[in-house]
């Protein structure tokens, strides 16, 4: 059932470390705060901890932290204790056991910025779901070797789920979007304890003990969007209804890199950004990343914006890439 209220109260969570996340957890707070000045719930930033499993300190830098908890932002540790440098998508696998029980949670990648209310999203908590803003990145089909329904079955079979409820009916046979495949940018559940355990366990027995189907194929980066159908399968969800429109809509807008969001997003994307990062105090800290430096506070986003016509992107991501690159504003 659609709750508005437990909208309005849930607790958003991202991820930040040293490094280019940091950076993006104060976009993601500062345009959070603005859009959503009323929000009951928590602003949680899952920060990883210095340990066996990291060379160096992943931690928030002082400034940065000093930013993030002006915007009202929790920072609370996420012990690492399965994945670590040698995977970091599973900082958002792990974080979750670090939020508390019983609470909804939506989750969003750092590199998220919000231009609308989160409370006008009808999530319906009980029913998982995340976002398909995504393309058939896995798996990668060999010529001699098992195809999309004998790789996804193998997967629901090792878990003890139904594979043919999970499939879009409506697609054809072995084309990858028939089967539940999301990209791991927001997904949300009642209770990030339960969810964040089924996440571990699953993520964890594929990388260790995967199917036989999957002897070829790689596990990175992609090893959270492959255990995330599962997961969400298996808690009750499913694919996003048009109730949840909003992300990656008018409320949401996972951008990915900044090069791209000046290519590809809305004019109220852009805006947003630039009017976070203007305060001076802001602006002092993040001037510092060379991408927020040149293409924010030198204005050389712009530049990306005039080579593109939103109303006619071209295809496929890669070639938006190639055509950044090719006039020196790839920055990441």
């Amino acid at each position: 059932m659609r709750d508005q209220a437990a909208a309005a109260r849930a607790n958003v969570f991202c991820i930040a470390q040293n490094g280019r996340l940091a950076y993006e957890a104060v976009i993601f707070a500062a345009s959070f705060r603005a859009a959503n000045p009323g929000h009951a719930g928590r602003l949680i930033v899952g920060e990883p901890q210095p340990g066996p499993l990291w060379t160096g300190d992943p931690r928030v830098p002082a400034d940065l932290r000093r930013l993030l908890e002006g915007l009202g932002a929790e920072i609370v540790p996420i012990e690492t204790r399965h994945f670590g440098q040698s995977y970091p998508h599973g900082n958002k696998i792990e974080g979750l056991l670090a939020l508390p029980a019983g609470e909804p949670f939506v989750f969003f990648d750092t590199d998220t910025l919000f231009t609308g209310t989160l409370a006008d999203v009808g999530f319906d908590f009980d029913r998982p779901a995340a976002s398909m803003r995504r393309e058939g990145t896995w798996p990668v089909i060999e010529l001699y070797g098992p195809g999309y329904a004998e790789i996804w079955k193998s997967l629901y079979d090792r878990f003890g789920l139904d594979y043919e409820s999970s499939l879009d009916l409506s697609k054809p046979d072995e084309f990858w979007g028939r089967h539940l495949y999301f990209n791991a940018g927001w997904f949300f559940h009642r209770c990030p304890q339960v969810f964040g355990q089924r996440f571990v366990d699953i993520a964890t027995t594929i990388r260790d003990d995967a199917p036989d189907a999957l002897v070829c194929q790689p596990l990175t980066p992609w090893l959270d969007q492959i255990a995330l159908p599962l997961v969400i399968h298996a808690l009750g969800g499913g694919r996003p209804g048009p109730e949840l429109d909003g992300l990656d809509g008018h409320v949401s807008c996972h951008y990915r890199l900044l090069p791209l969001l000046y290519a590809r997003e809305s004019d109220a994307v852009v805006e947003m950004l630039e009017s976070v990062t203007a305060p001076n105090p802001v602006k002092k800290v993040l001037k510092e990343y060379e991408p927020l430096r040149k293409l924010v506070y030198q204005g050389k986003g712009h530049k990306i914006r005039a080579m593109f016509d939103r109303r006619d992107l071209p295809r496929r991501e890669q070639m938006i890439r190639n055509q950044i690159k090719r006039a020196g504003l790839w920055l990441r």
